[in-house]
């Protein structure tokens, strides 16, 4: 043997292993700077739900059940993040899907891909990216039921939740469902998949649990705004990968989608604290962090897809819309959704799809609409996303909840909720009262 033939040899039997694998298909393909933004999206939507959420509503109910709120939010993220390994991600994302629903072949999270197809990040970090929205998405109707729900109740109905109305609503959208294959219908980051399923079903068990003791004449003040405001900012931050990380790549899909969660969020503040200043003649904390959630709602299905001017018109809707609503459910219906989260984050939501349906034109500076589609067409079937999310969200979550309640009471007992959460749930206080 030749010195020549003696390396070939030599690198053949270096090279056998790596050839065998990708015949196998076990050879990792993606681009690494895209697998980096996607995990590092990941870390930042788990900090929207994970402090985020948890001090922006916490600091919104009173001090006695600022705890039960956290755990609550904490509950409900370990549930549905479990579920989504066993069952939730080959719902909404599994192949050799029907339409309505995924297959079954990624079961715990098995046969995924080295590649989530159609993009270059591993199928684990998208499976992975995917379950920090599944995780936040029923976080977010917390707001609705404070003061109020029974622990047990809530992380049960939110882990169902999450298996029969979130996953649908993602596969409809996101996973080659009816939605997006026969429609056409866009949802870049989860106005309707997220803001709509979540916003609706908080009405509908706000109406379903009824009010809390003394609304709508007794005043019950936050107790902490500060933690509200530091909340707000962590949630803005955190959208930044929720929207950004949405483009599934690092690059100009993604910053773009930034820039118009930014602009969006900034712009609603503004507004909404002008609109408090005629209103009620201040403008607050609690109305500067509710209009920038408001405005990161209202872009969210639309971040990827517009321009930053036409971002500015979506921030100036959600304060102008989103702020009357509240007003509407709280005091002329006087229905207790208690963080309002159906005026704020579903109202939000479909006013965003909707507006999306116009702004996506290039002449507004939008990327434009697919082949065989015009604004026309793209407003109806943005339109047709939301009625049809919504409608499925609201039929969906009666029967869980009423059905869940036969084994599982939603509420405490009157006395539990004088006496506040904190303690009659979970036996402990968030601060210790000094005399």
């Amino acid at each position: 043997m030749t010195k020549w033939t003696a390396r070939l040899a030599a690198a053949a039997l270096l090279l056998a292993p790596l050839t065998a694998q990708a015949q196998e298909g076990a050879v990792d393909v993606a681009d690494t700077g895209d697998t980096a933004w996607i995990l590092v999206s990941s870390a930042l939507v788990l900090l929207m739900a994970a402090p985020g959420l948890t001090l922006f509503y916490g600091g919104l109910v009173r001090a006695k059940n600022f705890l039960s709120v956290m755990v609550q939010c904490g509950g409900i993220i370990a549930a549905c993040s479990t579920l989504w390994i066993i069952a939730g991600y080959t719902l909404a994302f599994g192949p050799v899907g029907n339409g309505w629903l995924g297959g079954d072949a990624a079961m715990m999270l098995n046969n995924l891909g080295n590649v989530r197809a159609g993009y270059a990040v591993p199928e684990s970090a998208f499976a992975l990216f995917q379950m920090t929205f599944a995780a936040i998405t029923p976080a977010l109707m917390v707001g609705a039921w404070v003061d109020r729900a029974r622990f047990g109740w809530v992380v049960a109905f939110c882990a169902l939740w999450g298996l029969v109305v979130y996953a649908p609503s993602a596969h409809w959208l996101w996973g080659g469902g009816w939605l997006a294959t026969k429609l056409g219908a866009l949802d870049f980051a989860g106005g309707i998949v997220v803001h709509t399923t979540a916003g609706v079903s908080a009405l509908v068990i706000a109406a379903l649990l009824g009010r809390r003791s003394g609304f709508p004449k007794t005043l019950m003040l936050p107790h902490s705004p500060a933690l509200t405001m530091a909340g707000a900012a962590l949630l803005w931050m955190g959208w930044f990968g929720f929207n950004g990380g949405s483009a599934l790549a690092a690059n100009d899909d993604a910053a773009a989608a930034i820039i118009n969660t930014h602009a969006a969020a900034s712009v609603a503040a503004l507004v909404w604290i002008a609109i408090e200043r005629l209103h009620v003649g201040k403008a607050t904390s609690i109305g500067f962090a509710t209009g920038a959630i408001a405005g990161l709602a209202t872009v969210t299905p639309a971040a990827g897809f517009i321009s930053p001017g036409a971002a500015f018109v979506f921030g100036t809707a959600a304060a102008a819309i989103c702020y009357p609503m509240i007003h509407l459910i709280k005091f002329r219906l006087q229905i207790d959704d208690s963080l309002d989260v159906f005026a704020v984050h579903g109202v939000g939501g479909m006013t965003g799809s909707i507006l999306l349906g116009l702004f996506l034109s290039p002449a507004f500076g939008g990327t434009g609409y697919a082949e065989g589609m015009t604004m026309a067409s793209q407003i109806v079937a943005q339109a047709i996303g939301v009625l049809a999310v919504a409608a499925y969200s609201a039929i969906a979550t009666v029967i869980l909840a009423l059905g869940l309640n036969l084994i599982l009471p939603m509420r405490v007992s009157e006395d539990a909720e004088r006496e506040g959460l904190d303690l009659t749930s979970h036996g402990e206080r968030a601060w210790e009262m000094v005399d």
